[in-house]
């Protein structure tokens, strides 16, 4: 179970910008995977981060102030208040860093939509609608919407090929998901045909044989 660590003050909303990838030497750096366009503006030194991890942390409900963020082979590297070696580093690897976000500023990408915007959308599959966007997982590997359905839910990866269109102003989010994700597929397997039970008909009886004359002298 996650939570962030505070509700986002009013009139904004909270954006994910990072996640701790690993710790990075030993003076409590850390490695980040970018969420965000906009790294120069994020993370400037004295920027305030809620922290995404699960509530057995110790990081639960705690900020992280940015030090510095420095570049490493290619590699974002930030150092933060507070830790100051590795061991320390590492209690933090796999938090995602929230900021909050002025709700009037336009999305950092093109095809980039806030949390907010997602929820309570209509799903729709071949302009029928399935289900209602519940909220977003961010995962590492990629984010999952969470279609309620009926009483259930359906996580839909969303990608561009199973999610080929978001329509905030008319409400919808087009689906076109894989056989089998919604509804369940029909056994490939054909039931093995009946057989009948009876009594095999009898061989026929082989033709007697006549015996040969004998031959003549």
């Amino acid at each position: 179970m996650s939570a962030r660590a505070k509700a986002p003050r009013p009139g904004t909303t909270q954006l994910r910008v990072a996640r701790l990838v690993k710790a990075h030497g030993l003076k409590g750096a850390l490695k980040l995977e970018l969420y965000t366009d906009d790294p120069e503006r994020r993370f400037q030194p004295g920027a305030t981060f809620a922290l995404q991890v699960p509530t057995s942390s110790e990081w639960h409900g705690k900020t992280l102030e940015l030090r510095e963020l420095r570049v490493y082979n290619g590699h974002p590297v930030a150092f933060f208040a507070g830790v100051d070696d590795r061991t320390a580093a590492e209690t933090l690897v796999k938090a995602i860093l929230w900021v909050d976000h002025d709700e009037t500023e336009l999305p950092e990408e093109q095809d980039a939509w806030y949390d907010h915007q997602l929820v309570g959308l209509r799903a729709l599959r071949d302009g029928v609608e399935v289900g209602l966007v519940a909220r977003v997982d961010h995962l590492p590997a990629q984010d999952l919407l969470a279609i309620a359905v009926g009483e259930g839910e359906v996580l839909v990866p969303f990608v561009a090929a199973i999610v080929p269109a978001v329509d905030i102003e008319a409400g919808t989010v087009t689906l076109t998901p894989p056989a089998g994700l919604f509804e369940d597929l029909p056994d490939d397997d054909p039931e093995p045909a009946a057989t009948t039970q009876g009594t095999a008909a009898p061989s026929p009886e082989p033709a007697p044989v006549e015996p040969t004359p004998p031959a003549a002298d």
